[in-house]
């Protein structure tokens, strides 16, 4: 049996009344409110939206069918004004209602899809742009691209006060090319984003255009390899049961939500210790994605992303597709996002869930008697892409047998290139094509984990490796000990990794031991971290302090759900975020803790990443730390021998 199908897991056309506090909106809680905030007339005739979410804070400790309450982001360009509104979905004894109207500065806001596209077509319509390309030899505009970019930290004097942005332009020579290869240097229109108005156009000077194609299609390069078909069966379907947004895996258990903000969000994980539910995990999300460009180049140096804080990881998110995206036995879960206009647009497909094979969990061979005994890892995967307009994102939340929980981010897509001259090589890049240069930059990801090891109070602890410098402890030189430094508070909690001495992070329960006396514990790694290559005092490391450290730790404050802020889009820079809440240096002994680590990458491209990137694999891990008496997977069966003619277990 091949496992081709799969089934919707959700229902998102469903009513609203039978929702569980944390599980995404469905299109018809987002329309009903939507339906309100259009009855009011301040936000005038043409308003426009950037998103609606559960507010979580109040709504954790509600009951289904109660309705919830969320928060929209509405502005009206006319006025040169927005709101952050709360409202409350409809329950089973409840309309829908507003709440309440908060001014939220007009520039503030992130910018839409929808809002992009408008953009786009203004700029292909300007005279200016339009006079520009034709000094390029481009005098077709409906064969120009423009992605208007965050300018955050980058407003012309003068122009502070509106809500702007900037645009990098790109050219095809046909429809179906990839426009993303031939970047037109030099050319940077300045836009109005409320009045679709090109205030300006910075001219730098003319360079040739790509002279060679950039299309990544079968066949371009010559003919296809020769692949063996490779086929993935489970006989008796997937071993993870749904229901609703609540999934059954083995031991694990826990649900799949979904936020404008931040895509993919994990809630309340828990792990069934022999009858004993245990909890690990209140939620997990990428919370902000920064993307830092490093070169200095007119067209490039302005270059620095909020992708989730500026754009939005809910509406980016990509429809999935089996055997391309996801293999084997699949479920897929839709997700609803609110659109530019104010319209529900529902994602098919865009999380997916499934079992796979992950090689040996262990393994041991008894050498005096030739008898192995091997277990098989399979792991659950909970995965999404976010597709933020060149580059693509894969985010993979992995559970495990052994209790672990891992995060692995897969980059690929486009390299976001800018032009270079003929003759020139690039000083703070690499050549990719000629007359195209791909710059330095470096991608950061700040997640967010409400940690709930083993109940809700935790606190933080750093271990590090050292060297016994006691000789009488220590009197052939080889003995390391594990040093234990508690997080108290706040301010003692910014840190940063150092594989070099084995740093890693526990986080325990304050008030459950194990059989050893131990405080029952996860332990935190990074494996992929990042120095910020700006000077001091520059946009770039201004707009995102939180990179600084590769984790922070605060206690819960459902007021504080972002690690760069709630509006970062041309805001004061470093004015909001998690680096400003420590600052009030509060206890972390045996509180709801919330960890903020950063995963991050440097990326010096290259060539073989042309026209298209094989993915970048980075992430983090949770390992149980004392958290089980013993090893928890002690209780899988054998894996069966698949030689021929052979039914017995290949382990003893």
């Amino acid at each position: 049996m091949t496992t081709t199908a799969h089934t919707q897991a959700t229902d998102t056309c469903g009513g609203p009344t039978d929702r569980f506090w944390n599980d995404p909106l469905t299109p018809a809680e987002i329309a009903e409110v939507v339906a309100l905030l259009r009855s009011d007339e301040r936000i005038g005739d043409r308003p426009r939206f950037w998103g609606v979410a559960v507010d979580e804070s109040l709504a954790r400790a509600l009951a289904p069918g109660q309705g919830r309450p969320v928060r929209a982001v509405v502005m009206n360009p006319d006025a040169h004004a927005a709101w952050e509104v709360a409202a409350w979905t409809s329950g089973t004894d409840r309309p829908a209602s507003l709440a309440g109207w908060r001014s939220v500065d007009a520039k503030r806001p992130g910018v839409s899809s929808e809002e992009a596209r408008m953009v786009a077509a203004a700029c292909r319509q300007d005279p200016k742009l339009q006079a520009a390309l034709a000094k390029r030899g481009i005098t077709d505009a409906s064969l120009v691209w423009v992605d208007p970019e965050s300018i955050t930290g980058f407003e012309p004097e003068g122009l502070e006060d509106r809500r702007l942005s900037w645009g990098t332009v790109w050219h095809r020579v046909s429809e179906d090319d990839n426009g993303y290869a031939r970047p037109v240097a030099g050319l940077v229109p300045i836009i109005d984003l409320e009045t679709l108005e090109v205030i300006s156009i910075e001219d730098h000077g003319v360079i040739p255009m790509a002279s060679e194609t950039g299309n990544y299609r079968s066949g371009t390069w010559g003919p296809n390899r020769a692949v063996a078909p490779l086929e993935i069966t489970q006989p008796e379907g997937p071993g993870f049961e749904i229901d609703g947004q609540q999934v059954r895996w083995q031991n694990w258990t826990f649900r799949i939500g979904f936020t404008h903000r931040e895509g993919l969000v994990l809630h309340d994980l828990t792990y069934d210790d022999h009858g004993r539910t245990r909890s690990v995990l209140r939620r997990a999300a990428v919370n902000e994605m920064y993307v830092p460009y490093l070169d200095s180049d007119p067209t490039a140096y302005r270059k620095n992303f909020f992708d989730w804080g500026e754009y939005g990881a809910g509406p980016l998110t990509a429809s999935l597709e089996l055997g391309c995206d996801c293999l084997g036995e699949i479920r897929y879960f839709d997700a609803a996002v609110l659109d530019g206009h104010g319209n529900p647009r529902t994602i098919t497909n865009a999380v997916c869930l499934h079992e796979e094979d992950h090689s040996i969990l262990w393994k041991h061979v008894n050498t005096r008697t030739g008898e192995a005994d091997v277990r098989r890892s399979r792991r659950l995967v909970i995965s999404s892409f976010a597709t933020v307009a060149n580059y693509d994102y894969g985010f993979y939340w992995s559970l495990y047998q052994d209790g672990t929980v891992d995060l692995e981010i897969k980059l690929t897509g486009i390299l976001s290139v800018s032009g270079i001259a003929d003759g020139q090589q690039p000083a703070y890049g690499r050549m990719v094509s000629p007359n195209v240069q791909a710059p330095n930059h470096q991608h950061y990801f700040g997640l967010r984990l409400d940690m709930a090891v083993d109940g809700p109070l935790n606190r933080l602890v750093e271990v590090h490796a050292e060297v016994e410098e006691d000789e009488k402890l220590n009197p052939y030189g080889n003995a390391c000990k594990m040093v234990r430094t508690p997080l108290t508070t706040e301010l003692r909690a910014a840190r940063r990794a150092d594989p070099a001495r084995a740093v890693h992070w526990l986080v325990e329960n304050t008030e459950q031991f194990n059989r050893f006396g131990e405080s029952t514990a996860y332990r935190l790694s990074i494996q992929n971290t990042a120095r910020l290559y700006a000077k001091p005092g520059s946009v770039v490391e201004r707009k995102a302090p939180f990179v600084a450290k590769h984790l922070w730790a605060t206690p819960y404050d459902g007021a504080e759900r972002f690690i760069a802020g709630e509006f970062p889009n041309q805001g004061e820079l470093g004015a909001d975020g998690v680096q400003v809440w420590q600052q009030a240096d509060r206890p972390l002994d045996g509180t709801e803790l919330v960890l903020w680590p950063v995963v991050g990458v440097h990326h010096s491209a290259r060539p073989e990443e042309w026209p298209m990137m094989s993915a970048h694999r980075i992430g983090m891990r949770l390992e149980p730390d004392g958290f089980f008496e013993r090893n928890p997977s002690l209780d899988l069966p054998a894996p069966r021998s698949h030689a021929a003619g052979s039914g017995d277990a290949c382990c003893h």
